[in-house]
């Protein structure tokens, strides 16, 4: 597909954040990236960090002309956000692809709202765990690195959208170190996303949320930090804790960790932590929360 086909349904996305709200230390306050037109009405799929808590967004087209939007919907399971344009952006949607239907060595564009392309292929399709209580059980992984990968656009060589641009990571082989981007599977979007665009959100019940900034190391999960005024500050886990345990069952990576977490029960559920701290161990225990409760919400988007 030529490159100007691609480009046309791409916008460059930035956004404003209040100072005092609750991912503003963590994120910051003005935030820019890409999104992806996927419908005639100016529907916008981005990363959901870009918009999180945001009051004002702006949308701007390869052309240049500026188009003032708003957050519709961050979906905190899958990672994807909505903007919906409050202008006419009069651009051509991407057609979704399948993410399922593409593999290792497969040929990918990795394309931006700045107009940057960057051409290479998949390299990985595997599981991954955030730090920020985040789980994908088959992410895309691709390389070479894009320079601007938040909410751009990875596409298949049928020109369609089979993922969006998440993070950057680095990748050793062969003695050398080299960048990688994770991307979101497209497919994960298409069972969620008319509930995102009528109600903002999904009818799951909300999972269970600590703000516990966790990672592997060994196997072990080591606490690194926690969310100012979130569940787990409150309760006393601190930085360098190691979390062996989770209600009776022993946690073996972090993956398993955040397993075990959602499956425990709903948002607001106590949750018990056997931690190590200083070579002893220590029970914390967490009433944890609704994550999506703690942030803000602009005025135009949905959330019944």
């Amino acid at each position: 597909m030529p490159r100007s086909s691609i480009r046309s349904s791409i916008v460059a996305l930035r956004a404003r954040i209040p100072d005092d709200a609750f991912t503003a230390g963590v994120l910051g306050t003005e935030r820019e990236g890409s999104g992806v037109v996927i419908n005639a009405d100016g529907l916008v799929l981005t990363i959901g960090y870009l918009i999180t808590e945001a009051d004002e967004i702006w949308l701007t087209r390869h052309d240049g002309r500026v188009v003032p939007a708003h957050p519709l919907a961050y979906d905190q399971e899958t990672g994807f956000g909505l903007v919906k344009a409050l202008g006419r952006l009069d651009l051509p949607a991407m057609p979704l692809g399948s993410s399922a239907e593409v593999g290792v060595g497969d040929r990918i564009t990795f394309a931006d709202g700045a107009g940057r392309f960057v051409e290479g292929a998949i390299v990985a399709r595997q599981e991954f765990a955030g730090y920020w209580e985040y789980l994908l059980e088959e992410a895309i992984f691709t390389a070479p690195a894009h320079p601007s990968w938040g909410g751009a656009a990875v596409v298949g060589e049928d020109g369609r959208l089979i993922g969006i641009g998440s993070l950057r990571l680095e990748m050793m082989e062969d003695g050398e170190t080299s960048g990688i981007n994770m991307s979101v599977p497209i497919d994960l979007l298409k069972p969620i996303l008319d509930d995102l665009v009528r109600r903002g959100r999904t009818p799951a019940p909300p999972r269970p949320w600590l703000g516990a900034y966790s990672a592997e190391r060994n196997g072990t999960v080591v606490v690194l930090s926690v969310a100012e005024g979130g569940p787990a500050e409150e309760a006393g886990l601190r930085q360098g804790d190691v979390i062996a345990e989770l209600r009776d069952k022993e946690v073996h990576g972090l993956a398993d960790f955040y397993r075990t977490l959602w499956s425990s029960g709903p948002a607001g559920i106590e949750v018990p932590l056997r931690v190590v701290r200083d070579g002893r161990e220590n029970w914390v225990r967490i009433r944890s929360a609704d994550r999506d409760a703690l942030l803000r919400h602009g005025p135009n988007a949905p959330r019944n």
